[in-house]
């Protein structure tokens, strides 16, 4: 699948300069219908003027930090820890460490728990609802906070992280390999925003 990625790539910013061909020749075409010419000069003010607008979205910073969480995860070794959690192999500081964790984790869901779920709670809705809420709108950054802390938490105590730098090199990490996404949330982005422009 790897190895099909740039193709994909150079075909979506292939799909964008047709668009701009298509908009242009149909606005010249057509001038009476409603099709916004993305070559014209109110197009080129859009694109370039609320570029950064335009990629600027929450899903962008829920990628970011689901990135990060998952580096997190994946370099301190608790998912692996977890899978094998009857093995007898395991140390005592990997098992004090996965203990320590999991009580941690009953705190985590304990204070989202307090506050979210009762009654008059702080994240609920002015309504009183969960579902939409303060709380519905945070839960990815909640649920990537609360990963980034498990597992830092986990590693330090295990061994697998040593110092602060570690954990910082598994966020970068996680960073790293969110990249490719990056750059198709890019692409894609400005090709779903451009059709919304010309029509």
């Amino acid at each position: 699948m790897k190895k099909y990625l740039p193709h994909i790539a150079l075909s979506l910013f292939a799909a964008q300069l047709l668009l701009m061909l298509i908009s242009w020749l149909y606005s010249a075409a057509v001038p009476v219908s409603n099709v916004h010419s993305l070559l014209s000069s109110e197009g080129l003010r859009w694109m370039l003027g609320h570029f950064a607008e335009t990629m600027a979205s929450p899903l962008l910073v829920w990628l970011l930090l689901v990135a990060m969480a998952y580096g997190c995860l994946v370099k301190s070794g608790l998912p692996i820890s977890v899978k094998s959690y009857t093995s007898e192999n395991r140390g005592y500081r990997e098992r004090r460490a996965l203990n320590i964790t999991c009580l941690l984790l009953v705190v985590c869901v304990a204070i989202i728990l307090s506050l979210s779920i009762v009654p008059h709670a702080i994240m609920l809705s002015a309504t009183g609802k969960l579902w939409p809420s303060p709380f519905s709108a945070s839960l990815v950054p909640i649920i990537a906070f609360c990963l980034i802390l498990l597992s830092s938490v986990y590693g330090m105590i295990s061994g697998k992280f040593d110092t602060i730098r570690d954990v910082y090199d598994s966020l970068l990490y996680g960073l790293r390999c969110a990249a490719p996404w990056l750059l198709f949330y890019i692409l894609i982005g400005q090709l779903i925003a451009s059709l919304h422009f010309m029509f």
